[in-house]
């Protein structure tokens, strides 16, 4: 019986994001549609047909830098007329205990859609975290 994967090792990689290192990941999320069809002459129950695939957005976390290259990613898709070209492909990576690869979460067509700055109070000596949200258009899942 294999152990189960610990969480706290992983990497984040955005095809030409260069300084982007995430302390958090959260939101994997995959559910099926389910359709309901009632037939005709058949009312003791209602058949449920699986339907579409759809994908929760996912969340990632970071200390705040002085990188202002996720927030300008954010803002090229208001700015730009050729959207398409902002999307980008995104892989998850979880790590064993030594180093190895263990499994990969690949995210085909991912872009922005909110950044959150990070509270800011004065009473308190926390690290600055700034969190991105994406969406994306395909999902797979690897085992190394």
């Amino acid at each position: 019986m294999p152990d189960p994967n610990v969480a706290y090792r992983f990497a984040v990689e955005i095809s030409g994001i260069q300084e982007a290192l995430f302390t958090e990941c959260s939101g994997f999320e995959s559910k099926i549609d389910v359709e309901e069809y009632k037939e005709g002459g058949v009312n003791d129950y209602v058949h449920k047909l699986p339907g579409r695939q759809s994908f929760g957005n996912i969340t990632l976390k970071r200390g705040m830098t002085n990188s202002l290259e996720l927030w300008d990613w954010l803002n090229r898709l208001t700015n730009t007329t050729t959207k398409r070209d902002e999307k980008k492909n995104i892989s998850v990576v979880l790590y064993d205990g030594k180093g190895g690869e263990v499994l990969r979460w690949n995210l085909i067509g991912a872009y922005p859609v909110k950044w959150t700055s990070p509270t800011m109070q004065t009473d308190q000596s926390a690290i600055m975290v700034e969190s991105l949200e994406l969406t994306f258009q395909e999902f797979t899942l690897q085992k190394r």
